[in-house]
Formats: structure tokens, C-alpha cells, sequence
């Protein structure tokens, strides 16, 4: 057992099993973050049950060890009495803290479940000092930082903000920020907000029209987070914890990462003695290409390793010709029988996991194939194709360690806990006062929506809903796409603001009716434009705002006093906040906490399907709520912008997909080649519940041919379905 120093900071482990749980604490973790069962956005793993989750925070406490639930996962309408019953049983079993990222639960555990510390979690995107305060003031004792911050801004945002700090240091990196990747739910509903993500951030693409030198690549894998080297400067610039990502990793993979970062920790000033052994440990794991990430600058040029495919593992070597699951390749690794392998098919991008079964060479048996040997390898099942690649994941002789989350059993006083919370003693009382109480819901059951048919076929008149209108810039207030839209919206951003200075007086009535966007990503350097524009323009008298991260509140709050505690704007003050989808409010809890704190109306999540738009509508009170139906949303938002980067190009996936890469706003983005459209389903749309929708220009043609389109689309009111409509009419997984 590792014994932890004082003023030490926290190393804390993952672990997605008992075996893994276990391994991590006895080889030093001071702390384990696992999953709550189906609300953690790891939600592919193994769930926990009630007692195994009692079993290690048992296990943990006995041994020093804090233990963290990761209650990380977007929370829909329909699972909330579900998530009520789970807290009132981990209340009995008191965990360390609670890791989350939906608003709604947010409220929920704030009134009702109050004895819980909560950590933000790193989707809740984090990434500057106003975001971090607000979360302070929100009463969060902890906030995991974005993985994009620098060393040098996290410095910054320690010296403003009073809130412990947690970082990635090891283990997967995502391409889009944390909180704003819609990629995965775009291509088939399951999304990364709720642990369902399908990594298509991992797949080969190719450039349309691919001129000399441009080949397809691995654009958007990431390698390895690894800071091992970065320890003492983290912890200078005020990090008070170490994290490892991996929930779904192995034991042998946590065993081994724990016990080099715990050496590095205990090494303090003579790390460098250690750190050969550390490295072996670190290279037995089997990650991927390591990178210090965007610790030491914003553009890491090592961060992705385009034309290798990013697989975890070590490199066995392509596949030259397959047969029946047996496979031939000159290996670029030793591999023995029984060590576990993943095939990468190239063409498709599917990853697939195997058992080395049998290793033969001219036709004999070997135990072990040794580097640069021609073998072939029998993976029974597998269909693999000349060109494939096969990785080593784990190793047999690691494989067969000694289950050691066996020996975790909840105490008898865990059980009794468990069965008093199963009677629903709390749960019931709390159910009852969301019926009863200010929250934003009531007792009875979400609608359902009503299937596309006769009785949704409405007159016009009776399925209108007011039009927001959103565009790039100023030249929005020329377009004609919809009568008296309700509202006109714009993007805050330096430019536009210039613009804005170059009006004439004559013009500015007209333009005090706009509705300024902040965006979803403010870096800590852009932190004082933003101050002072949103200063100047309230000063004279810009009423309108959206607000895209919750953080953007300390932009609007009262200074002291009254209301400043929890980054609400002033009661006097004549601004009023809508909230854009990038809140990622998929609950009616969530709705009615934002407008507690003054944020109302607002977009639902733009990733919701039609049943769970209208669970919320149905159970929503005072909240006014839209829906973005037309556009080109953002489906990677990323800080990285490497060479090999080919902007406002086309790239494609390997199932033909289309979409665009573009730079706005300082940042990546990946947009649909074509925008997403609901407007010939608005019966279905205002069926569902909704106040109000969004048309968003930002990313689509303003040339007179496309505006006409666009202006018969909208009249048309068609009652074929789209082939595009995001999620409406799937169901978010």
C-alpha cells in the first residue's frame, strides 16, 4: 500500500470492475471514480450493482481511498424517478462525491440530496476562469478542467476562481471539446453526452477531390494523453488532482499506469532516478502514441499521427492474406497464444477484439511468435482482408491474474442500507415534492407524441410557431427567409462588433432589436473582449442575449450583494438571457433551474428525438422552450488546427458521408455537407410541445438562389420525411 504524503495531490484511478477497482487501490490510487449504474457516460460498460457499489466504497474506505461516482450522463425526462431512487440508495452508501454534468440533476441534488459534494465534470466544458467561477458559485466543491486549457491558463484560472481543480494527466483524448461533439448522435442517435459515443472521430476519411500529396488519414484520432513529465508544473499552477482516463480499460492497463504515476508522486524531487522504470511501466500498458496534449501550447503538433490509425496497443503488423480467420502477417511484435488482439479493418474502420487461438510458422505450432517472424494467427471469427492491421491489446500472462475484485462483499450494514433505500422511503418523498414543488415537472406521465399521420395534418394557421432567425453577421437584417421573424440573432465575436461601431445612428434602433450570441468556446486570452463588449453594448441599451455555456452568467451578474453568490443576474436589471441547444437541457429539472437563474426561453438539446421533446414539454411550467430546426450545427468543435488541416473542404468517411471542415471563431469545426431541415414536419414540431424554433443561417449560402429554396422549403410545409432530421424521428441512445 502506497502511503500519501502530505500536501501531495490526488492520484486518481479509474476502474470499470472490481478486479479494476481493487487493482487500482492496492497499487497506490488515493482515489477511483467509477460509474453510477446507466447514468455515467461511460454508459457501454459493465453497470454496477447496488452491492458491488457498496463493496468498494467499503473496500475504498478501509483502505483510505476515496471513491467518486461518475453520474456524468445527460438525464432524460423519463428516467428521472429512476435517478431518484439512485440517489436516496447512494446517500446510504455515501460516496466521496458525485461527478456530473446535467443541470437538472445539478438541481435535483442541490435540494433534495444536499449532504453530496459534487465535482463538475469535464463535459460541463470548463475551459476559462468565468466558467470555473461560476461553477464555485453553483456550490461545486470541484471542477475537472477541459482537456484543451494550457498550463499557463490554468494558472490564470486558479489565481481567480476558489474551487479545487482536476485534470486529465493520462489515457484517451477526444478531437471536440468535451460537451460540444455531436458527431456520433448525428450519424446514428447514440450520443457521446450520454456514454453511447461510437468514436467516429477514430475512422480513416479522405478529401473530395483529393489533389497530389492529399491522402486519406486518421484526421481526428488523437493519441495518448500523457503527462507524466508535467506533474510539478500542475501542480504549481494550482491542480490538486491527477486523473487517468480509462472506465473501460483493463486491470493490467490501470495496474500499470497507477503504480508509474504513483513512483512519479512519491519520487518528488528525484523522479528523474525512477523514470526509466516508470516509462517501461507506462510502455507495458499498451496505450497509444503518447502526447503531452495542449499542456505546453494550443497548437501541439504531436497530438494526432494522421496516416496511423490510432488503435490502442502495440503494432503486430498488416494482414497479408486472410482465410477462415486465420491470418498471415510478419509480425512487428512478439505475440503469444491466448494474448488478446484487436483487427482493424481498413476499409470500413470497424475495430474488432480476438483471442490469439493458435500462432503457426511454416505450418508448425509455435508457443510465441518473435518480431519480424511470417506467422499466422488463428482468430476464430474474425474476417479480416489483405491490408487489415492487428494490434496487441493484452497479454495472456496478465489476462490471468488473480481476480482480486473477488474479495470485495458489501458489510452487513451496507445490505441493510441497501434494502431500507429499496423501499423507497426518501425516494417516494422526494418524487412527491417534484410533484407538488416549484420544480418544473408534475406527477403525471410524459405525452406521447402523436406518429406522422391524419391527426397531425393541421391547418397552416394552427401549426405556426414563432421563427428565431440566426446568422453569421449584420447582413442577417437583410434577409427575407420568413415574415416578421420573432426574433434576429447574431454572433457576438470581434468582428461582428466592429461592425457594429460602423453602423450609422439612424440604424441602431433597428439593431437594438438583435439578439447576441456568445459562443460556446471563450478562451481564457478572449475573456476581456467579451467583458467589455457585453458591458458596452447593455450600457447602450442591448437588452437581448444568448448564452451558450452557463458560465457566461458572470458576464451579466450582479458585481456583489444580492444574487452574486450564485451568478444570477440582477432583478433590476432590462437584460434578458435565452439559452442556445449547446446548454445540452434535455430534462424539464434542467429547464427550471436556468430559469430560476434567469435564463428563459431556451433551446432544448438539438440532439433530443420527438418523445423526449415532448416528455419535457409535457412536464415543463413556466419554461419557454425551441428547437434548432434547420442548419448546419457544428458536429466537432476543436481547438487543434494542424497542417495537414485542408479548410473549407469537403472530407468523407468511409461509408460516403459527406461533410465540411471549416475554421470560424478561432476554432475547428465539422459541419454536415448539407444543412439538417424539420421544416416540412413544424405540425410534428409544435405537436411535440415546443414555444418557438430556430432557422440557423450561420453556415448555409445567402446567394438569391439558395434563399429562394429556402423560402419554398419553409412555405411548403411538405409531408414527406426528411432524409435529414438529425434525431426527431430515432431515438437518442
Amino acid at each position: 500500500m502506497k502511503e500519501t504524503g502530505a500536501g501531495k495531490p490526488e492520484l486518481l484511478a479509474p476502474a470499470g470492475s472490481l478486479e479494476v477497482f481493487a487493482t487500482a487501490v492496492e497499487e497506490g490510487a488515493d482515489a477511483v471514480y467509477i460509474g453510477a449504474p446507466a447514468v455515467n457516460a461511460r454508459a457501454l460498460a459493465k453497470n454496477f450493482t447496488p452491492e458491488e457499489l457498496a463493496a468498494m466504497i467499503d473496500f475504498g474506505h478501509r483502505n483510505g481511498v476515496k471513491v467518486y461516482l461518475a453520474m456524468n450522463s445527460l438525464v432524460k425526462e423519463e428516467e428521472i424517478d429512476r435517478l431518484v431512487e439512485l440517489l436516496a440508495l447512494l446517500e446510504q452508501l455515501a460516496p466521496d462525491a458525485l461527478i456530473i454534468q446535467d443541470l437538472g440533476l445539478y438541481s435535483l441534488v442541490r435540494k433534495y440530496f444536499p449532504s453530496f459534494p459534487l465535482h463538475a465534470s469535464t463535459l460541463m466544458g470548463a475551459h476559462n476562469s468565468l466558467n470555473v467561477q461560476q461553477f464555485a458559485d453553483m456550490g461545486f466543491t470541484r471542477v475537472v478542467l477541459a482537456r484543451e486549457v494550457t498550463l499557463a491558463e490554468i494558472s490564470t484560472i486558479h489565481a481567480q476562481c476558489p474551487v479545487e481543480l482536476e485534470v486529465f494527466v493520462h489515457g484517451a483524448l477526444c478531437f471536440s471539446y468535451s460537451g460540444l461533439c455531436l458527431f456520433s448522435s448525428y450519424l446514428g442517435g447514440k450520443s457521446g453526452l450520454r456514454g453511447r459515443c461510437v468514436q467516429p472521430c477514430r475512422r480513416r476519411y479522405s478529401w473530395a477531390d483529393a489533389g497530389r500529396g492529399q491522402h486519406p488519414g486518421y484526421f481526428f484520432s488523437m493519441n495518448d494523453l500523457e503527462a507524466i513529465e508535467l506533474l510539478p508544473q500542475l501542480a504549481a499552477a494550482g491542480v490538486v488532482s491527477f486523473k487517468i482516463e480509462g472506465r473501460m480499460r483493463s486491470a493490467s492497463y490501470v495496474g500499470s499506469v497507477v503504480r508509474a504515476y504513483r513512483k512519479i508522486i512519491d519520487a518528488g524531487e528525484n523522479a528523474a532516478e525512477v523514470l526509466p522504470q516508470v516509462r517501461g511501466l507506462l510502455h507495458d500498458a499498451m496505450g497509444r502514441r503518447p502526447t503531452a496534449g495542449y499542456f505546453l501550447t494550443p497548437r501541439p503538433t504531436d497530438a494526432v499521427t494522421p496516416f496511423q490509425t490510432g488503435n490502442i496497443g502495440h503494432y503486430l503488423g498488416r494482414v497479408t492474406t486472410a482465410r477462415g480467420g486465420r491470418l498471415s502477417l510478419v509480425l512487428q511484435d512478439a505475440v503469444e497464444a491466448g494474448d488478446r488482439v484487436r483487427l482493424h479493418e481498413e476499409k470500413s474502420g470497424e475495430r474488432s477484439s480476438f483471442t490469439v487461438k493458435e500462432i503457426r510458422r511454416d505450418g508448425e505450432p509455435l508457443a510465441r511468435g518473435e518480431k519480424g517472424e511470417a506467422v499466422s494467427l488463428l482468430l476464430t471469427g474474425a474476417q479480416a482482408e489483405a491490408g487489415d492491421a492487428l494490434y496487441k491489446v493484452d497479454v495472456r500472462s496478465r489476462r490471468q491474474m488473480e481476480a482480486r475484485g473477488g474479495r470485495l462483499t458489501p458489510p452487513a450494514q451496507f445490505k441493510k442500507l441497501i434494502a431500507q433505500a429499496g423501499r423507497g422511503g426518501k425516494a417516494q418523498a422526494v418524487r412527491k415534492a417534484l410533484a407538488a414543488g416549484p420544480a418544473e415537472r408534475t406527477d403525471r406521465p410524459a405525452a406521447r407524441p402523436p406518429r406522422p399521420g391524419p391527426a397531425v395534418r393541421q391547418k397552416k394557421e394552427t401549426t405556426a410557431l414563432p421563427v428565431w432567425l440566426r446568422g453569421a453577421d449584420l447582413r442577417l437584417l437583410n434577409q427575407t427567409l420568413v415574415d416578421r421573424p420573432a426574433r434576429l440573432l447574431v454572433p457576438l465575436d470581434p468582428e461582428n462588433f466592429r461592425q457594429l461601431k460602423q453602423q450609422k445612428k439612424s440604424q441602431l434602433s433597428l439593431l437594438k432589436t438583435l439578439t447576441w450570441v456568445l459562443p460556446p468556446v471563450i478562451l481564457e486570452t478572449e475573456v476581456p473582449f467579451y467583458r467589455q463588449a457585453v458591458a458596452e453594448l447593455v450600457h447602450h441599451g442591448f437588452t437581448q442575449w444568448m448564452i451558450s455555456h452557463i458560465g457566461q452568467l458572470q458576464l451579466f451578474r450582479t458585481p456583489a450583494g444580492k444574487g452574486a453568490e450564485t451568478g444570477r443576474r440582477s432583478p433590476a436589471g432590462k437584460v434578458q438571457l435565452a439559452g442556445d441547444y449547446t446548454l445540452n437541457v434535455l430534462n424539464s429539472l434542467a429547464a427550471g433551474f436556468l430559469r430560476e437563474m434567469g435564463v428563459d426561453p431556451l433551446l432544448l438539446s438539438i440532439e433530443a428525438d420527438r418523445e423526449a421533446l415532448a416528455g419535457i414539454c409535457a412536464h415543463k411550467k413556466k419554461s419557454r422552450t425551441g428547437l434548432f430546426i434547420f442548419g448546419r450545427p457544428p458536429l466537432f468543435t476543436a481547438r487543434l488546427q494542424p497542417d495537414f488541416f485542408q479548410f473549407n473542404k469537403i472530407f468523407l468517411s468511409p461509408r460516403g458521408e459527406r461533410f465540411e471542415l471549416v475554421r470560424k471563431w478561432g476554432q475547428t469545426l465539422a459541419l454536415p455537407d448539407k444543412p439538417f431541415s424539420l421544416l416540412a414536419r413544424m405540425a410534428d414540431v409544435k405537436n411535440a410541445g415546443l414555444d418557438f424554433v430556430l432557422i440557423d443561417l450561420t453556415f448555409v449560402a445567402l446567394h438569391k438562389k439558395e434563399m429562394a429554396a429556402l423560402r419554398k422549403a419553409f412555405a411548403a410545409r411538405g409531408k414527406e420525411r426528411a432524409p435529414d432530421s438529425f434525431n426527431f424521428f430515432r431515438t437518442l441512445q
